[in-house]
């Protein structure tokens, strides 16, 4: 029987991008106030008067110490639906973040629909005000820097906002942090909803006690948003229910980041802003005369996608993809290029994060192939023009291009910090290397578009020839699992070069050099026969190949099944998912013998070695009663003990992209 997704660790709220991704880490929403992925508190309130009578369905208990029941949440890929009951009265609260893949002004405009509805659950009329508020909090890195705030009314619309005193516009990097620039919004319709800035603890009393909020006692800008004094932008509108009359209201959160990236020493614009007449309030205005449309294609869109899913493996994995959809397209940052081109930079968020990390562009690929593989070319692109660059001397693939939000070139490892340490051992030369030359070839067999790698070609023979010289036996060196410290005889990543080799030797027959594939698909021949010669212990094959006894999940072989390379038997494939079906555990299989650490992405390529839909599904249920059980309330981490559920780091991922495999099996 398949588990179902019955509680999220976190459920997405306000999702745009890295530094604006707000969640309830709650079982309730009333439980918590909603936080940023971090963990740091995000003030988001809404309380709801029902013929006078006070219930709070966002936010802590400070002010309005009566929740509304919660009946139910569901979270859809776009969609976050809440519904609780209020008195006599149902009240539904919508959060619509429409991140659709295929279309890249959609997928960068950062703006949140909250919808409204009300209707009456005894068959009579009743007064219903509701109230939704925003702190400071949205706007700063840290709670004691200061904000202003403005109201302005335009093109039908009442226009609430924070921002920052200090302007710090790309200045800082790093991995916990929040957004310190640019403009956070929060609007209503003009005539409809009513605007107001005050006092926090003024406004949200008044409203409690009177239906309407207060800007009295209101103190000067700037002020600082970590003081019980600080204010709030304030919305108030009517949501009256007769009988069998329901009532609708949207308004929207939005964010305007002005500058989003740093692109060697270039500030370049977010996608939806690289137009000069773009702005917030053309953002918002765009919102609400599209509502309609948009709103339907996101609800079609999580339709489709939860239909494929439960066509795969059952209505759990479509609720695992859909918990996982706005996990990773919020864990990137969409900015237009020096050419106006789409560039699409990934955060290694609760990690160190780097910006445009290359092995972790390559567990999420699945999602892009499927949605938008124009959107994993504006991943892979910068890479090409950064190790073509005297910036990047070396023969292998850099892991990243710097720390978000600056692409400035590889600061892993401290690599441009200390010239004295071993290059090797503490990078990832044939990780890199082999996942390159994986996405390129997969995206080329996707598109059937070449022109990449004709572009690159001298690119992709250096690496290429890496592989071939390093990557049948890989020295002492880190793999994308590098939590697990440095590895000698890598049986996985000697898999991954094998693959890399023959993706290259497939684009060079695709392109007509018919001798160069001839060799390096031999090369690639080679090394999987000499895999399995070397590893093979018993029915296993080795973590690695000098260590007898041992054994480990083989994710990286998935792609040999994918992409046709026909490099291992199937009976080899069938072996290894007989290997993982004897170790699996509570919450699923380790990725190796030394511990019982796991990344679900991972369990899923390596469930998907040969069409095993009863492993898949087995594999699935135990992702999502890891999913339900865990007791760490966070955006779901990609990294967990299979025998407790619990997490030693990551969360928030783009990695989670990888679950979609299931969609690509065949």
């Amino acid at each position: 029987m398949t588990i179902r997704l019955t509680r999220p660790p976190a459920v997405p709220l306000i999702t745009f991008d890295p530094h604006t991704s707000i969640w309830s880490c709650a079982d309730r929403l009333t439980d918590d106030w909603p936080r940023h992925w971090t963990g740091t508190k995000m003030a988001l309130y809404a309380v709801v008067r029902v013929d006078g009578v006070a219930y709070r369905v966002m936010g802590g208990p400070e002010w309005c110490a009566n929740a509304a029941g919660q009946e139910r949440v569901r979270v859809h890929a776009t969609r976050t639906e809440y519904l609780f009951r209020c008195g006599p009265v149902e009240l539904g609260l919508d959060f619509v973040t429409p991140l659709l893949a295929d279309d890249l002004e959609l997928l960068s405009r950062p703006v949140t629909y909250l919808n409204f509805s009300t209707s009456s659950l005894d068959g009579r009329a009743h007064v219903v005000d509701v109230y939704v508020d925003m702190t400071g909090e949205i706007a700063v890195n840290l709670p004691h820097q200061r904000v202003f705030w403005d109201r302005a009314e335009a093109d039908g619309m009442v226009v609430l906002s924070f921002r920052g005193e200090d302007q710090r516009v790309l200045e800082e990097a790093g991995d916990h942090r929040r957004i310190a620039w640019g403009t956070a919004l929060l609007a209503g319709r003009a005539g409809r909803v009513v605007g107001m800035i005050g006092d926090i603890d003024i406004c949200r009393d008044a409203f409690r006690s009177t239906g309407q909020a207060s800007g009295r006692g209101l103190k000067p800008a700037p002020r600082k948003t970590d003081y019980n004094s600080d204010a709030v932008l304030a919305l108030t509108f009517d949501m009256s229910v007769a009988p069998g009359a329901p009532a609708i209201e949207t308004v929207l959160v939005g964010y305007d980041d002005e500058w989003a990236i740093e692109y060697f020493g270039q500030r370049l614009r977010a996608w939806w802003r690289r137009s000069d007449n773009a702005g917030p309030m053309s953002l918002l205005a765009d919102a609400f005369r599209e509502q309609a449309e948009v709103l339907a294609r996101a609800a079609a869109f999580d339709a489709e996608l939860a239909a494929r899913a439960s066509a795969v493996a059952g209505d759990g994995y479509a609720d695992l993809l859909a918990l996982a959809w706005r996990h990773t397209l919020v864990a990137h940052k969409l900015a237009a290029g020096p050419e106006g081109q789409p560039l699409y930079f990934s955060k290694e968020n609760f990690s160190n994060g780097c910006i445009a990390t290359v092995d972790v562009t390559y567990p999420s690929a699945p999602l892009f192939l499927l949605f938008n593989p124009a959107l994993l070319r504006a991943m892979i692109l910068p890479y090409f023009s950064y190790c073509t660059s005297p910036a990047w001397p070396f023969p292998f693939a850099a892991h990243d291009l710097g720390t978000y939000p600056k692409a400035n070139g590889q600061t892993y490892r401290n690599f441009d910090k200390d010239p004295d340490q071993p290059i090797i051992e503490t990078q990832m030369p044939v990780e890199e290397c082999g996942n390159m030359l994986i996405l390129v070839g997969a995206l080329a067999a996707t598109t059937g578009d070449l022109a990449d790698a004709r572009a690159h070609w001298a690119l992709l023979t250096d690496w290429a020839d890496y592989l071939v010289a390093h990557g049948e036996s890989p020295g002492a060196q880190l793999c994308t699992d590098d939590f697990s410290g440095v590895l000698g005889d890598n049986v996985n990543l000697a898999a991954k070069a094998t693959v890399g080799l023959a993706c290259y030797a497939r684009l060079a027959a695709d392109l007509g050099e018919g001798e160069t594939a001839a060799r390096y698909r031999a090369v690639a021949e080679r090394f999987a026969a000499s895999l399995l010669e070397r590893a093979r212990d018993g029915a296993a094959t080795r973590l690695a190949f000098d260590r007898p006894g041992s054994w480990s999940v083989k994710y990286n072989m998935v792609w040999d099944r994918l992409l046709g390379l026909d490099l291992w038997p199937e009976a080899e494939h069938r072996r290894e998912l007989a290997v993982y079906r004897a170790k699996v555990e509570l919450y699923g299989c380790p990725l190796d013998d030394r511990s019982t650490l796991t990344k679900p992405e991972w369990m899923l390529w390596a469930a998907s070695l040969a069409d095993d839909p009863a492993l898949f599904s087995d594999f699935t249920d135990r992702i999502l009663r890891y999913a339900n059980e865990t007791p760490n309330r966070v955006p779901l981490s990609d990294l967990y003990f299979t025998d407790t559920g619990r997490k030693i780091g990551f969360q928030a991922r783009s990695v989670l992209g990888g679950l979609f495999i299931g969609l690509m099996r065949r």
